[in-house]
């Protein structure tokens, strides 16, 4: 697997975590773990951290197409 489709898809699995984030946001689901419910505060920074790495994946992704991925270090 290539480091760009290697990218690629790690953007793609934090972008479904953060539209689930997102949509528990939305639609109020309530996500209980052995009896105790998990505060919808906590999505905010599940939403914010994976949409902000998703992001950064893609731009690397495209970034990728005209020069190395890491200038400088030899990767």
């Amino acid at each position: 697997m290539s480091r760009k489709m290697y990218i690629q898809v790690c953007s793609t699995l934090y972008f479904v975590v953060a539209a689930g984030h997102l949509m528990r946001l939305i639609f109020g689901w309530e996500i209980v773990i052995a009896g105790w419910t998990l505060p919808r505060w906590v999505s905010v920074p599940g939403l914010i951290l994976p949409g902000v790495l998703s992001a950064w994946g893609f731009a690397l992704a495209v970034r990728s197409d005209s020069r190395n991925l890491f200038p400088g270090k030899g990767i």
